[in-house]
């Protein structure tokens, strides 16, 4: 099963998902919306902000590797499909990952 997740989406709580596609989605948003070294106890966790204020095309080089590498780490029952950008003028990068779901692991 293939899921598409933005960046952009505030991940809500669900302490206890009632199915194991709705538990790695939640995980997926919520490795997206953290930055690295937010989390005291694990410092490694979510994804680098040393991309901001580089150009376009290696702010998204860096976040699709880290984005990959993230997911691969902290929910290995997510495979990253593939990954496109969205973003404005602003210069705001927002991710759209295309995960496949093994429900298995």
């Amino acid at each position: 099963m293939s899921i598409i997740i933005t960046g952009d989406e505030t991940p809500s709580i669900d302490f206890a998902p009632k199915t194991t596609v709705a538990e790695v989605v939640q995980n997926v948003r919520t490795i997206l919306g953290t930055i690295k070294y937010q989390i005291p106890l694990d410092r490694e966790f979510g994804i680098d902000g040393t991309a901001v204020d580089r150009p376009m095309p290696q702010a998204k080089a860096m976040l699709t590797t880290e984005i990959i590498k993230q997911i691969k780490q902290y929910e290995p029952r997510a495979t990253v499909k593939s990954i496109d950008f969205t973003g404005g003028l602003d210069g705001k990068l927002i991710p759209r990952v295309e995960v496949k779901i093994s429900e298995t692991q």
